[in-house]
C-alpha cells in the first residue's frame, strides 16, 4: 500500500478518535473512551507504516496538518463548534505550510 493511503488512514483514525474523545467526557463514558483509544492506536499504527517510505518530518507534518483540518471541520459539523475568520485563515496556512514542506522535501524519491 502506498504511503498516501497510510497517511489518509492515520488522519481518518485520528479524526474519529478526537470526535470520540469529546463524547468520552474525560474518559467517563466507556464506549466513546474505547473508540478514542482504539482510534489513536490505529492512527499511530498507520503513521508508523507511512514513515517506512516517507521521512518522519514529512509524514508527521502531513498527518498532523490534515488531522487538524479534518478535526476542525468535524467539530464544526458534529459538535456545532464555530469557526471564526481567523481560524479559517489558520487552517489555510496549515494547508500551505504542509504543502510547502512536502513539495520541498528532497530527502526521498517520489
Amino acid at each position: 500500500m502506498n504511503h498516501y493511503w497510510y497517511i489518509g488512514l492515520a488522519v481518518g483514525a485520528d479524526a474519529a478518535a478526537a470526535i470520540a474523545l469529546k463524547a468520552a467526557d474525560g474518559f467517563r463514558v466507556p464506549l466513546p473512551s474505547v473508540f478514542a483509544l482504539l482510534g489513536y492506536g490505529a492512527a499511530y499504527f498507520f503513521l508508523s507504516q507511512a514513515v517506512r517510505t516517507l521521512p518522519v518530518g514529512v509524514a508527521n507534518a502531513l498527518w498532523s496538518g490534515f488531522s487538524v483540518i479534518v478535526v476542525a471541520m468535524a467539530g464544526y459539523l458534529v459538535h456545532r463548534q464555530s469557526l471564526s475568520l481567523s481560524s479559517i485563515w489558520g487552517l489555510l496556512l496549515i494547508c500551505g505550510g504542509t504543502a510547502l514542506l512536502y513539495v520541498e522535501s528532497t530527502s526521498y524519491e517520489r
